[in-house]
């Protein structure tokens, strides 16, 4: 059976890719989650349709993304956190708290963009790297004070 997915399906294919696949599959699998659809002109009109608005919502998304990125040129953050013997601190930094204290300075940014290996656990400079849109990111510092 012909099919053409709606999503992104990691062994098949992109999003308005056409496929063949076997006919249960597409059936009990593909079609019940909303996967893909069956391979009729009539829904391959509406994929290319659906296609041209996705490709305009994603330039305005980059649009909007690079005028992001001007805004944050040498910004840097401070967070204050009580401290333990030797620079080390009770609990961590995290994404979320990165998020609060770029939104306290006026910029907008969902903590899912914030890009950190582990969280930080103690004081000091540290680079952390946002994600604005695939391919365009930035580096802010982020400073952790001792809380007085």
């Amino acid at each position: 059976m012909k099919v053409i997915l709606k999503e992104d399906v990691e062994s098949l294919g992109k999003r308005g890719d056409t496929i063949k696949v076997a006919d249960g599959y597409a059936r009990n699998y593909l079609m019940p989650k909303g996967l893909a659809i069956a391979a009729t002109s009539k829904s391959a009109q509406e994929i290319e349709h659906e296609k041209k608005l996705i490709a305009k919502r994603a330039e305005k998304d980059k649009k909007n993304a690079e005028a992001m990125l001007a805004s944050f040129a040498g910004v840097a953050v401070t967070i204050a956190r009580k401290t333990a013997d030797q620079e080390k601190l009770f609990g961590s930094v995290t994404a979320k708290d990165i998020e609060k204290a770029l939104e306290e300075k006026g910029l907008k940014v969902d903590r899912k963009q914030i890009s950190m290996d582990e969280p930080i656990k103690q004081l000091g400079e540290f680079p952390v790297k946002i994600k604005l849109y695939p391919g365009i990111a930035t580096d802010i510092t982020v400073k952790v004070v001792e809380e007085q």
